[in-house]
């Protein structure tokens, strides 16, 4: 049944948006809850905004004080590349990091259980991958690092439980607060309009905990609230269903490839690849292999890991997909 809501719906549900505080928003929801017609189309609606005011109400009492201005963080990157993971409170972070890197990760059913940014590696075929674990982002008292740290990474995943109702709306606040700070969370292949001063940041919408009860139900309304187009990828830390394609998800993310140099005469070492950017060259491998190599390559010879190259010779600009070998030639 369709929900036929009122043109005032939403004008009040745009100013939503931009609330700042719990009690303001509280206000606007209770707003809508007026304004929103009540029949069987839109008791979904209603429940949504009925659990976003509980949500808000218990927030403004456990939420700690917290200082503006504090310690500021900084991770090196390690691995093929750094992936910062973000979330509301007990949205799941904590708990799909431990099941994609099988570290040992605190994890409780209490908000606030990571309080500064932890890294770890995971694991993917024959490199590894960095995930920081970022403390969880309250829209109304951000850590002004973390939009920084956002900043410096290769990539974000927004990680939310579909065991909540009001996770749309959470991701809505998180990424309203981040483009205050100039950070804009794009799906992979977003072209930046050119007049828009911003630092885009390709994510990926992990909505997790799938296997929790009405997490499918939730995961829709997810999907028909997302006005920005993001990819949401479902998966379950708990059962582990969906974690090995996230894997392969988070690898993508990174837009690398993966090349092994040879020796003339030599098998490559396949546990070691050189992790070079897509659409990398052979003078690109010359270079991160050692600088002797760019200046006298003379050229290379390719070989594709899964068939198709077997030695082909190529020239220095002959760019490079994931898995090839190459043979350097000075």
């Amino acid at each position: 049944m369709p929900a036929n809501l009122p043109p005032e719906y939403f004008k009040v549900e745009a100013s939503l948006r931009q609330a700042k505080t719990p009690r303001e928003k509280i206000e606007i929801c209770e707003r809508l809850l007026a304004i929103i017609p009540k029949h069987k189309g839109t008791e979904k609606l209603l429940a949504l905004y009925k659990t976003k005011i509980a949500k808000l109400r218990d927030e403004m009492q456990r939420r700690p004080s917290t200082a503006k201005r504090g310690l500021a963080f900084h991770i090196e990157k390690s691995g093929a590349g750094q992936i910062i993971v973000i979330g509301p409170p007990n949205g799941g972070r904590s708990m799909l990091i431990r099941t994609l890197t099988r570290a040992v990760v605190e994890v409780g059913d209490y908000p606030f259980t990571t309080r500064s940014p932890a890294p770890f590696m995971m694991k993917f075929e024959n490199i590894k991958i960095q995930l920081i674990d970022m403390p969880p982002i309250v829209p109304d008292d951000m850590e002004f690092w973390i939009p920084e740290m956002i900043k410096a990474a290769d990539a974000v995943l927004c990680v939310l439980d579909m065991g909540d109702p009001d996770s749309p709306f959470e991701m809505e606040n998180i990424f309203l607060k981040l483009r205050e700070k100039k950070v804009e969370l794009v799906p992979e292949g977003f072209t930046a309009p050119a007049e828009r001063q911003a630092i885009f940041k390709k994510n990926l919408v992990v909505a997790s905990q799938m296997d929790k009860d009405e997490a499918a139900a939730n995961l829709e309304s997810l999907k028909i609230l997302d006005s920005g187009g993001q990819e949401i990828f479902p998966v379950s830390a708990l059962t582990e269903e969906g974690i090995d394609r996230l894997k392969k998800r988070i690898f993508d993310l990174l837009d690398v490839v993966r090349v092994y140099s040879k020796i003339p005469g030599k098998k490559a070492d396949f546990d070691s690849p050189f992790i070079l950017k897509n659409g990398s060259s052979v003078m690109d491998l010359a270079r991160a292999v050692h600088k002797d190599f760019s200046e006298k390559l003379n050229f290379a010879r390719v070989w594709s890991r899964g068939g198709g190259l077997e030695g082909l010779r190529v020239n220095r600009d002959y760019v490079l997909r994931d898995e090839d070998v190459a043979e350097l030639h000075i």
